[in-house]
């Protein structure tokens, strides 16, 4: 799964290819993915036509079998949407559709997201325990793949602070340096004198530093070079 991943250029194309083979090995005619970030469901992928419009009624009431295998991570399965009493208009909306029946798979939560596979049938009882042992199994891998993508995002969010923050020792060491060399004094000396200088400003000390450097060499001081991946 994770070479598989690896070879598309986004999670989205991951898990467009995941849910077409899931639609296409089960007795499902559509499928969308359900995703929930800072507490708010979106659909990231679908196929087969209505999924968007059935998951987006039940985002619209805050309510429905996505949701609630989303919220308690139990697998929601809706035999006949007919028969079914729960969650208001919900099942006379599915059956407008076309829709008579539903499976929301949980997506395991191995990240900061949480998420569901959601698959409609237009017959009802169309989904057998092979089916459904199958789609837990896409679900899976879904989570292997969003899990991945997050910690890569995580990667990329810790290498950009962390040029930050060499960028600003690059700038206070020079700093230092320039002041060492004019007040004839230790690098702890010259330190202390640009923290109360920065106490004193109320800026920070990478703003203070880069001002004096600035003022000496008449331009900006240069920078360390940013990190770069290794080919």
């Amino acid at each position: 799964m994770i070479d598989w991943l690896l070879e598309m250029t986004s999670l989205r194309e991951f898990l467009q290819h995941l849910v077409d083979d899931a639609v296409s090995a089960s007795g499902a005619d559509g499928c969308g993915v359900t995703i929930e970030r800072h507490r708010r469901p979106l659909t990231v992928v679908s196929t087969g036509g209505v999924a968007d419009k059935l998951d987006e009624k039940q985002y619209g009431q805050d309510d429905g079998p996505c949701l609630q295998a989303l919220r308690t991570g139990e697998t929601v399965h809706v035999p006949d949407v007919l028969e079914e009493p729960r969650w208001g208009t919900y099942p006379r909306f599915a059956a407008d559709l076309g829709i008579r029946c539903s499976l929301s798979v949980p997506i395991p939560v191995r990240s900061h997201t949480a998420g569901a596979l959601n698959f409609y049938a237009c017959g009802p009882h169309a989904f057998r325990e092979e089916d459904r042992r199958i789609l837990a199994l896409f679900a899976a891998q879904a989570g292997g793949g969003i899990a991945l993508a997050q910690r890569l995002a995580d990667a990329e969010d810790f290498t950009r602070e962390l040029q930050t923050a060499l960028a600003s020792r690059s700038v206070i060491d020079q700093a230092i340096g320039s002041v060492m060399q004019q007040q004839q004094c230790t690098a702890e000396q010259a330190f202390d004198l640009l923290r109360r200088l920065s106490q004193q400003t109320n800026l920070k000390l990478r703003d203070v530093c880069t001002r004096l450097l600035t003022g000496i060499a008449g331009t900006p001081p240069g920078e360390r070079t940013p990190l770069r991946p290794r080919p």
